[in-house]
């Protein structure tokens, strides 16, 4: 599928330019239409709730794909701080080194049981190199997220995984900010724990994320919340005992159906594209708009490997929230920064857009 025959799918893109991906995507046909018939049948009382639940197991398995993983590896929840909190809950007790500046949904559930070394931000990031440092004998895991939301930065996460493997540390690898823009290569990263919330660049309602668990660590887990979807199926829903699934799926949440449905019908999307094609796509739109933002003296935050995230540095957050505005460009600025993503939907005119309303600042 060709970026033009991608951006088709998007309504949104007829009157908005959209470079706001790292905070939500907008909805594409295949998902809108899919929710549509489910609300009509959910009003005409002429649904089938297993087929809603079978939704799940539908995601499931087209991500698996994703990444190179078996479908047994994965578990579904409703939230990236949920799979964060399930290895928490799992992981024997022991030092997590994370970023000062992660996102909070894969900082905070380690505080709970464990003892947590945050690693400072330097040149307006925390690099691979300090975080490979914070790393001992002592470390039970490393946190990261491949790319960050705050500065923009990209992690090399096999130097990572070499890291952790040279102190014997566990590695869990967020691909939330990444997976849909970047390529992937599960057996060079080989990472421990695997997490994924689907509401940013593969395209689907919040509310569907996905954990992806190593086959020698799934026997430690255990599920955050057990439910009825915790059993192996076909689920029971009254009385015990307790019987668990013998996989990554006894994690599973009990699914909120439309997030599940939403997901079933954006994740195939990405298995007509090709990942390199992506890439490069989606990191070629970033580098015009770093290029053309230093022409305008706006500089990246942080400054290190290409990410489909760009965030630049400004002193004026109000007027460039109105000139972005005004041009009809959604991003997101706060109070020294403004962050935009690319994604393959996105054009070189909604890069020169931006850089038009910027121009104006």
């Amino acid at each position: 599928m060709t970026p033009e025959e991608f951006r088709a799918l998007i309504p949104a893109l007829r009157d908005t330019v959209w470079l706001d991906t790292p905070a939500v995507a907008p909805g594409a046909l295949p998902v809108t239409e899919a929710l549509r018939a489910t609300l009509d049948a959910w009003s005409a009382g002429t649904f089938d709730r297993l087929d809603w639940d079978a939704s799940v197991d539908r995601a499931r398995d087209v991500f698996a794909r994703l990444v190179g993983a078996e479908p047994e590896a994965v578990s579904a929840l409703g939230s990236l701080a949920e799979a964060a909190a399930t290895v928490a809950g799992s992981l024997p007790r022991g030092r997590v080194v994370v970023a000062a500046d992660e996102f909070r949904s894969i900082l905070f559930p380690w505080f709970a049981r464990h003892e947590v070394v945050t690693v400072p931000v330097r040149g307006g990031a925390v690099r691979t190199e300090d975080l490979a440092d914070a790393l001992d004998d002592r470390t039970a895991l490393l946190a990261v997220s491949e790319v960050a939301t705050r500065a923009g930065n990209r992690l090399d996460l096999p130097a990572l995984r070499a890291a952790t493997d040279r102190v014997g540390a566990r590695l869990f690898v967020n691909l939330t900010q990444s997976l849909g823009a970047l390529r992937y290569d599960p057996a060079a990263v080989r990472p421990d724990y695997l997490a994924v919330h689907g509401y940013a660049w593969l395209l689907c309602p919040r509310g569907a994320a996905w954990l992806v668990t190593r086959a020698d660590r799934r026997e430690e887990l255990v599920p955050l919340a057990p439910n009825s979807h915790s059993t192996p199926q076909p689920y029971g829903y009254f009385g015990g005992p307790v019987q668990l699934a013998p996989d990554a799926t006894r994690c599973d949440g009990s699914p909120a159906w439309f997030s599940w449905i939403g997901a079933a019908a954006a994740l195939p999307l990405f298995l007509d594209l090709d990942p390199v094609r992506v890439e490069e796509h989606c990191l070629g739109l970033a580098g015009r708009l770093i290029e053309g933002a230093e022409e305008l003296g706006l500089r990246r935050v942080s400054q290190g490997p290409p990410a489909p995230v760009v965030v630049l540095g400004t002193d004026h957050p109000d007027e460039t929230a109105r000139a972005l505005r005004a041009g009809g460009i959604r991003a997101t600025v706060t109070e020294d920064r403004v962050r935009f993503g690319t994604h393959y939907f996105n054009n070189e005119a909604d890069i020169d857009a931006a850089l038009d309303a910027l121009r104006r600042v």
